[in-house]
């Protein structure tokens, strides 16, 4: 994958969440590269309120480091 994570620095709490999705969805291709796999996969999940839930704690930890790079927007 090429260089596409420049910077943490968002200009609003939006984007930074934004940015935040981003990171868990690299995260997830970086781990399982096979969009095959993760195609195949994501029907067990997606049903799942465990794993559901599960992904929505990723996203939340990635918004508090993003929300941190960016001493929180003030």
């Amino acid at each position: 994958m090429s260089d596409w994570l420049t910077s943490l620095k968002t200009d609003t709490p939006q984007q930074g969440f934004e940015l935040a999705i981003t990171l868990a969805r690299k995260g997830v291709a970086y781990t399982q590269p096979s969009a095959e796999v993760r195609d195949k996969l994501r029907a067990d999940y997606a049903h799942n309120a465990d794993s559901l839930t599960l992904a929505s704690q990723v996203v939340a930890i990635h918004f508090q480091t993003v929300a941190a790079a960016n001493n929180y927007w003030k």
